[in-house]
């Protein structure tokens, strides 16, 4: 920590003084510049480091300048003055927010030096392979300046690769490699084989997406075993169902269920007397359950994509294929079967963990987002983490007009189109925000139709995204683009060069159009934040319909009326007003699954923390032997003859081998409860104390079945000069594992209704 770390913790972490006294800081900064620049290298390098000697910075208005000169001699990178206010606040552990193009990159990348320089190992937490690789090549001459090893971990990585570039000082990676490696790291048998050497701190970029809103995705992994498969012949007795009278859909459209009517047609299909007798509740009404829910509740080109026979998620929060990422087994094949595939091997689930439990296992996290004011409650209630917020380099200069409401999605498309169409003919360069894959396709033909070039960036070409988002602010130029949080490439005026950025400021910069509101405001307000970068001027407008899904589900089946023109508009302030509650609603709803889910994860992710002090306490001692020599005297005995290590190596591996297996039966069995535990809300128990009443019993089983089951195949096996023979007695881990993240993102609404017919989005 820094000197006067104590005084700004004591005030809290977002107190105008703060701020005041960061400025302080970063002016008496200033005053140390011109000196520094006379330095050569070999006395600048050298000045930083003796400015962190003793794990803490000693002057952080000198340290800041010496930074500043070292990025522009490396970089050719000035930092302003509200960078290095940021950077002094990363360093205190907060949550930065700064606007978009404000130039976060160097502002993580200085702080993660100035953690390195004290002695800490950091992880910079990207949400992509290619920002962890770019932003790692980018930053290294300013690393390697002062003496410290910079690495990424991406998705091509070999495992020796992986393990040497988690040794760096600043390891830049996606957060679900990240999560993956440990993951894997929790199955290894000797300490050599693990991946990732532990880290102090996690800078997390854009950390409102991923410590709120994905926060509570699972990281799973899966070894190889069958799973549920959804059969071809419940697949189409399920595509016959029609809704309202053969089953329901809940308002947020989260659920379906069959009706009486339903559950009779599948049962004639099926030729069972049925669904709910014993034989089948368990097996064939839970296939149908999975099959409905593909059938109803997701939909090919805005849930997934289907390509080289495959099906391919796609990351609602940012517009991408998600290629590590699938439904539970179940759910997967259904949507396989569904699509008439190839359904993929089942599995069973080996250990999974979320990214708030992976994020909470760093020391010290702090972070930096476009928009982390909106979530501030939700940082510091289950990270400790408080926010500051740094002001622009250059005043505001975006139009930020009223959202334009429109009684049908038909007429708001309508509108969008002709808005567009008229913003292009002067020149006027458009990002158009959309909520899928389909309504960007959809959008785009609609444009096409009227001879406007689009470029399209969406889940099916995000290997462009770079070189489409660069090129957004040109002359003339159409963007249409799913989910621009998190792009990481700036959107610069006049092109990638700049080169007609006057020409495009005389016009107004960059207009950016949202074709609906998010289910939360901090969405719609990182699309916002790619207009009016660096003082440019720009223009941003929303679209809302009164069928588009924010104000459905806000509504709860209490529309208004509302008087519109003859292009559909309604301009009244009520309709207005009502549009804002509705979205307020939709982001209380997510607030209360996030705080609910948070409750239940909770105690396992205090039990997964238990299994992990075992395995270390299992891995780096011979507390193993020790423990089974105790329970079974005669065979420790019997071994004795054997080469210490060699022992000691058995008695690890047994007793690793059934903590592991109890305690991914554990995770099932919890699972199990997880699903049905609403039904003791009947039995008037309280849901949540029941699954934690559940959770520590089934836990203290866990613990007891491991040792005893450890001491029986002790006991057991053959064990000789060439270690424990597990596999002789069945004991046998999968010989093939793969990663995936759950997919049950409570953002991943869209917001032009999906029922309204994706092919007449814009006609």
């Amino acid at each position: 920590m820094v000197a006067f770390d104590w005084f700004w913790k004591a005030m809290g972490a977002q107190g105008s003084r703060n701020q005041k006294r960061s400025l302080a800081v970063v002016e008496a900064a200033a005053s140390h510049a011109s000196q520094l620049s006379t330095l050569d290298d070999a006395a600048l390098s050298r000045r930083a480091q003796e400015l962190t000697t003793d794990g803490e910075i000693s002057d952080p208005a000198e340290f800041l300048a010496v930074l500043g000169v070292i990025s522009e001699r490396t970089l050719g990178l000035s930092p302003y003055p509200v960078q290095s206010q940021a950077v002094l606040r990363l360093l205190e552990g907060d949550v930065i927010q700064m606007a978009t193009g404000e130039g976060k990159t160097l502002v993580g990348s200085m702080a993660a030096a100035g953690f390195a320089l004290m002695g800490r190992r950091v992880h910079l937490v990207t949400v992509n392979d290619y920002l962890a690789s770019r932003d790692a090549g980018w930053m290294r001459p300013m690393m390697e300046f002062l003496g410290l090893e910079v690495s990424a971990v991406t998705e091509q990585l070999t495992t020796q690769q992986r393990r040497l570039a988690y040794t760096a000082n600043v390891v830049y990676a996606p957060v679900t490699e990240i999560g993956f490696d440990v993951l894997r790291d929790q199955q290894v048998t000797r300490r050599s084989d693990a991946v990732v050497s532990p880290a102090d701190v996690a800078l997390v970029d854009e950390a409102d997406s991923v410590l709120v809103d994905e926060a509570l995705v699972p990281l799973v992994l899966a070894g190889g075993q069958p799973g549920i498969e959804t059969t071809g012949h419940i697949t189409d007795a399920v595509r016959h169902l029609r809704e309202d009278e053969h089953y329901q859909i809940d308002d947020d459209r989260r659920n379906v269920f069959l009706t009486d009517d339903g559950a009779r047609r599948i049962e004639g299909a099926l030729g069972i007397s049925s669904l709910y007798d014993d034989e089948h509740i368990g097996t064939t009404l839970v296939k149908v359950n999975l099959a409905l829910h593909a059938r109803a509740l997701l939909f090919r080109d805005i849930h997934y994509l289907v390509s080289e026979g495959k099906v391919s998620l796609i990351d609602a929060s940012r517009g991408r294929v998600a290629d590590l990422q699938r439904w539970p087994d179940g759910l997967q094949a259904a949507v396989e079967a569904k699509e008439g595939l190839d359904v993929s091997e089942g599995g069973k689930i080996l250990d999974t963990i979320t990214l708030q439990a992976l994020m909470r296992r760093y020391p010290s996290v702090c972070g930096m987002t476009g928009t982390a004011v909106e979530a501030t409650d939700q940082l510091r209630q289950f990270y400790d983490l408080h926010v500051s917020v740094i002001e622009r380099n250059q005043p505001l200069q975006r139009i930020d007009q009223p959202d334009r409401i429109f009684a049908t999605s038909r007429e708001k498309n309508r509108a969008i189109v002709d808005e567009i169409a008229a913003l292009n003919s002067t020149g006027q360069p458009v990002l158009v925000g959309t909520h899928d894959v389909a309504e960007s396709e959809a959008l785009a033909q609609a444009l096409a139709d009227r001879d406007i070039d689009v470029n399209v960036l969406n889940a099916k070409n995000d290997a462009e995204e770079a070189r489409i988002v660069a090129e957004a602010g040109d002359l003339g130029r159409v963007t249409v683009s799913t989910q621009m949080a998190g792009r990481g490439t700036d959107i610069r005026l006049g092109g990638a060069d700049g080169a007609d950025h006057d020409d495009v400021a005389k016009l107004g910069g960059l207009a950016v159009i949202g074709t609906a509101l998010h289910r939360t405001s901090r969405l719609d307000n990182q699309l916002r934040g790619r207009a009016g970068r660096q003082g440019d001027p720009g223009l941003s407008m929303f679209f809302v319909s009164m069928e588009d899904d924010v104000v459905v589900s806000g509504a709860a089946g209490e529309p208004i009326t509302a008087q519109s023109d003859d292009y559909g508009r309604i301009e009244s302030g009520r309709a207005r007003d009502f549009v804002a509650h509705c979205q307020r609603v939709t982001e209380g709803q997510l607030l209360e699954i996030h705080a609910q889910t948070w409750k239940y994860n909770q105690l396992l992710a205090d039990q997964r923390l238990i299994i992990d002090e075992r395995r270390t306490d299992l891995l780096d001692t011979d507390q193993a032997l020790v423990e089974l020599a105790e329970r079974a005297p005669e065979r420790a005995g019997e071994l004795a003859h054997l080469e210490p290590e060699t022992l000691e190596q058995a008695a690890r591996e047994i007793m690793l081998f059934h903590l592991d297996h109890e305690w991914a039966e554990h995770l099932a069995i919890m699972d199990d409860v997880r699903e049905s535990i609403h039904l003791r809300a009947i039995a008037r128990e309280t849901p949540i104390d029941e699954y934690h009443r559940i959770a520590v019993r089934e836990f203290k089983e866990l613990a007891r079945r491991a040792v005893e089951l450890a001491v029986s195949s002790f006991c057991e096996i053959v064990i000789d000069e060439q270690g424990a023979h597990l596999l002789d007695e069945g004991l046998i881990r999968p010989s093939a594992t793969w990663t995936y993240m759950v997919s049950d993102n409570p953002l991943a609404g869209s917001g032009n209704s999906v029922l309204s017919g994706i092919g007449n989005l814009f006609r």
